[in-house]
């Protein structure tokens, strides 16, 4: 009798506490004229990069009711000032490339030139025409689309300017920012983003860029091929870190043929104005020295974007790394609230994003999937492109993991021959003992499109002689995988 009592005691004094905080958020909300929405979702999403409009439009087409808060545009990132801006820049640096170098397939171009305004002028253009075909897609899977910055109060309610929203789960997909290094003197001298060097209408004489990373050898490949003297300068001994150092360096070398200057090995140790544009001090093996440039290009990185939308106010634990810690689901510690795409820190990729976001909402609608990292391709979209997935001899030679290397000349390619007049590439692979791949790396026109090859092969396990099985259109430049043995 008494164990009944208690019981309904404490029932009773846990539906008070309810009711009591209820009745602050309301008198709260009153106080700074916050309205509390009637609309309930059963999710709500904080972030329209790619896994934000991803999740939406999944979650959506499965029926579930949802918000999807964007304080910006649609896209994110990626479609806004990242992927799409850069690949539409760098095509029309490629065309360019091939209007100079025609006569090599008996071709002439008489006076090729570019109109740099008007280049960035169809960037925005791309931009726009895919920002209103996602906006399209959620519209159309009865997403409501919220645009205002929104805060997080607890895990089942998002306040978005003077309304709150109750949510049966949480996804935070924010995104990642600009990391600008502590480097004396930065904050004294004018220097670029990625976001300005997209914008730029004016071609400079000379670029230094501190960072040769993915985002640096981009640009870096951009402006030179439209005639700016380029400096890459990189702290590691290559460029590329991630990348199959042996093709990585290729790609270095090719680049060096075209007149761009690489200091590897380098820390930058000071910045300052010059008349000229910007000086950069820097050391090395050889000692210190400094480089001069008119514009000044900071790629360093990038980091999780953690603060602004009231992260702090759901106690989520975290990694080692001090990122928020997620299962295989994306679920973080607290039940209900998912994360996906670079917050979480794993891989900072639109396409991991995107198949982040489909294994949350699968988990939410009940479905049976999880997500791996086994095989996320990473690509340089250089000309020539250069592209990997799964892992390289570095990681296997720490792991002590034992394997094999399977190499070739893109130019047992046909298709790879009749379309790239003096140009060779590499076909790398890494195999088990037992010929299961491990992992792979490309370097030649159209890595970015054949990789996933590969990586279907690591992620399902396949062996090296299964490619055999598979009938592949001919000439392809992709048949290199039927020659490899």
């Amino acid at each position: 009798m008494w164990l009944q009592m208690y019981r309904i005691l404490v029932f009773i004094v846990h539906r008070a506490l309810f009711f009591l905080m209820d009745a602050n958020l309301f008198l709260s909300c009153k106080r700074k004229k916050i309205k509390i929405n009637a609309m309930k979702c059963q999710l709500a999403i904080i972030g329209g990069g790619p896994a934000g409009y991803t999740a939406a439009e999944v979650a959506g087409k499965a029926g579930l009711k949802v918000v999807l808060f964007e304080k910006n545009s649609l896209g994110g990132v990626c479609l806004n000032e990242g992927c799409i801006p850069t690949k539409t820049l760098l095509y029309s640096a490629k065309v360019y490339d091939y209007a100079k170098h025609a006569s090599k397939y008996a071709v002439t171009v008489p006076e090729a030139s570019f109109d740099l305004p008007k280049i960035i002028a169809r960037k925005q253009k791309v931009v726009r025409k895919l920002v209103l075909g996602i906006k399209a897609k959620l519209t159309a899977h009865q997403v409501t689309i919220v645009n205002g910055e929104a805060v997080v109060l607890d895990k089942n309610r998002v306040q978005c300017g003077e309304e709150v929203y109750e949510c049966d789960n949480l996804m935070l997909c924010t995104g990642s920012e600009t990391f600008i290094p502590p480097i004396p003197g930065v904050e004294n001298v004018d220097y670029w983003t990625h976001r300005d060097a997209l914008d730029n209408k004016e071609l400079p004489l000379s670029l230094a860029i501190v960072g040769g990373g993915v985002i640096g050898m981009e640009f870096a490949s951009f402006f030179c091929s439209l005639g700016v003297k380029v400096t890459v300068i990189e702290m590691m001994d290559e460029i590329l870190g991630g990348i199959d150092k042996e093709l990585a360096a290729l790609l270095r070398t090719e680049y060096a043929k075209k007149g761009i200057k690489f200091l590897l090995g380098t820390k930058v140790t000071g910045l300052r104005k010059d008349e000229n544009g910007t000086e950069v001090a820097y050391e090395n093996a050889e000692g210190a020295g400094s480089v001069i440039a008119e514009k000044l290009l900071l790629s360093v990185g990038r980091r999780p974007m953690v603060s602004g939308f009231g992260l702090e106010n759901l106690n989520l634990e975290l990694t080692e790394r001090k990122c928020i810690k997620v299962d295989e689901h994306l679920q973080s510690s607290v039940p209900g609230v998912y994360v996906c795409g670079d917050l979480n820190g794993v891989s900072l990729l639109a396409h991991t994003a995107v198949r982040e976001a489909e294994v949350a909402v699968h988990h939410i609608l009940g479905k049976e999937d999880s997500m791996g990292y086994r095989a996320i391709p990473g690509i340089v979209y250089t000309n020539p492109e250069i592209a990997s997935v799964g892992a390289s001899e570095e990681v296997l030679q720490k792991e002590g993991t034992p394997y094999q290397v399977i190499k070739l000349p893109m130019a047992f390619s046909g298709r790879f021959v009749a379309e790239n007049e003096g140009v060779n590439g590499v076909c790398k692979v890494l195999v088990s003992e037992e010929g299961v791949v491990l992992g792979a790396s490309m370097l030649g026109n159209p890595a970015s499109e054949l990789i996933v090859l590969a990586g279907m092969a690591i992620e399902d396990w396949k062996k090296v002689e299964e490619w055999k099985r598979y009938v592949f259109p001919h000439p392809t430049v992709g048949e290199i995988f039927r020659e490899l043995e």
